[in-house]
């Protein structure tokens, strides 16, 4: 009887490991709709990768600078792989561009510089 339970048990986490892995259950990760209404820019990345590393500097500015207009959100592989899943993100660094609503509305491949993200946030008419 305990070999059976052992067995059990092991198998059970087995099952349960995979699909935490493969990303079938729930996870506590945070939701994919922009907060409060407003559009959102997702900068997808790693904390090890170089160019991700420069955009983190550029969210915090852009988050300092228009965060009452857009949010902004840094989602790391290693922390939030069924969004990467979601997104199809297939390289790192990529921007997703959301509107209100959730909906990706563009998507930018490879790091960008403040102000590039400014002009493209303006031309989507995510800031004034």
């Amino acid at each position: 009887m305990k070999l059976f339970r052992g067995t059990l048990i092991a198998l059970l986490g087995l099952v349960a490991g995979f699909l935490v892995v493969w990303g079938a259950m729930p996870t506590l990760a945070q939701g994919t709709v922009p907060a409060q209404g407003k559009p959102a820019l997702y900068e997808f990345g790693a904390k090890t990768c170089i160019p991700c590393k420069e955009m983190k500097k550029v969210m915090a500015g852009l988050k300092g600078q228009y965060s009452d207009q857009v949010e902004f959100r840094m989602v790391y592989v290693d922390e939030n792989r069924p969004m990467f899943g979601q997104y199809k993100i297939v390289a790192i660094s990529t921007q997703v561009f959301l509107d209100a609503s959730g909906k990706e509305v563009d998507r930018h491949l490879g790091a960008l510089t403040k102000e590039e993200v400014i002009k493209k946030l303006k031309e989507l008419k995510f800031i004034h």
